[in-house]
Order: structure tokens, then C-alpha cells, then sequence
């Protein structure tokens, strides 16, 4: 029994040497990959070399983060939405040859400009629109309408 018992010992010792064998060649082979070409008096500096790369690329991030963000907050005062309707303003002419075009930031702050047409010519009207609303004169209910045309568009 006791030489079963010294048998198995042995039998779980190996096993647990060939384990521990393995893990340790693994470890090696990726240590020498890491230091492929490299002695042993400039391995420091090549360490400090990845170490500074690694701080230089946390600092580009980190500016490309800002430069990002920047962007994004400059992005909301561009135009973002166009509204586009054909109407027709007056009964005695025929066909919606009128239109309003709306060209907003996305805080809804832009410019609309309206053309009616007539049997007599074509007349431009352009009012400033700030948060959705117009500026120096109330917008009409075609405006208004093409206002919410130009948000309701997902860009």
C-alpha cells in the first residue's frame, strides 16, 4: 500500500512538473519575442522608449478628444436643417409655384426665405429666425410649417 501511495506521489509530481514546465516555456517564448534584438545593458531603454510612446499617444489622445469636441460644439451653429414647401398663396393663380426654403443650425437658428410668385413677378422676403422664432417679424403659417419641415428631418 504504501509503495501504491509513493507511486501515485511520484505519478502527481510529474504531472505537476510538467505543468509548471509548460507555462514556464510559454512565458519564455514571449519574453523572447519582447526582447527580440535587444542586449541586455540597452533593454532599459527600450522599456523607457515604450514607456515615453505610450505617454505620447495619452497626450495626442487626449488633444484629438478636445479638437473633437471643439468641433462638435462648432458644428451646432452650421446649417444642419433645410425645409423645403411649394404652396400656392393665392387662389387665382394656378400650380404651388411659391415656396419656402428654411436653413437652420440645430438650435433652430437660421434663415427663411420665402418666394411668392404672381401673375405680375416674383417676390423675395428673407426673415432671421433665432431659436425657432422670427426675429423681426412674426412668420407666417407656411413658415412655420417648413420650419417644422427642416426639424423633423433626421440628418
Amino acid at each position: 500500500m504504501a509503495v501504491q501511495f509513493l507511486f501515485f506521489g511520484l505519478v502527481l509530481a510529474l504531472i505537476w512538473l510538467g505543468v509548471l514546465t509548460f507555462f514556464l516555456l510559454r512565458m519564455i517564448k514571449k519574453y523572447i519575442v519582447l526582447t527580440d534584438g535587444v542586449n541586455k545593458k540597452n533593454l532599459d531603454s527600450v522599456l523607457v522608449s515604450i514607456v515615453k510612446s505610450v505617454q505620447g499617444t495619452k497626450k495626442d489622445l487626449a488633444n484629438l478628444t478636445e479638437r473633437c469636441a471643439t468641433i462638435e460644439k462648432s458644428g451646432e451653429f452650421h446649417i444642419q436643417k433645410i425645409g423645403l414647401l411649394r404652396f400656392n398663396p393665392f387662389k387665382d393663380t394656378g400650380g404651388d409655384q411659391s415656396f419656402i426654403m428654411t436653413l437652420v443650425d440645430a438650435k433652430d437658428t437660421g434663415v427663411i426665405i420665402t418666394a411668392l410668385y404672381s401673375r405680375t413677378g416674383m417676390r423675395w422676403y428673407a426673415k432671421k429666425i433665432l431659436k425657432g422664432n422670427g426675429v423681426e417679424h412674426e412668420l407666417s403659417e407656411e413658415e412655420k410649417k417648413a420650419l417644422r419641415l427642416a426639424s423633423n428631418i433626421d440628418n
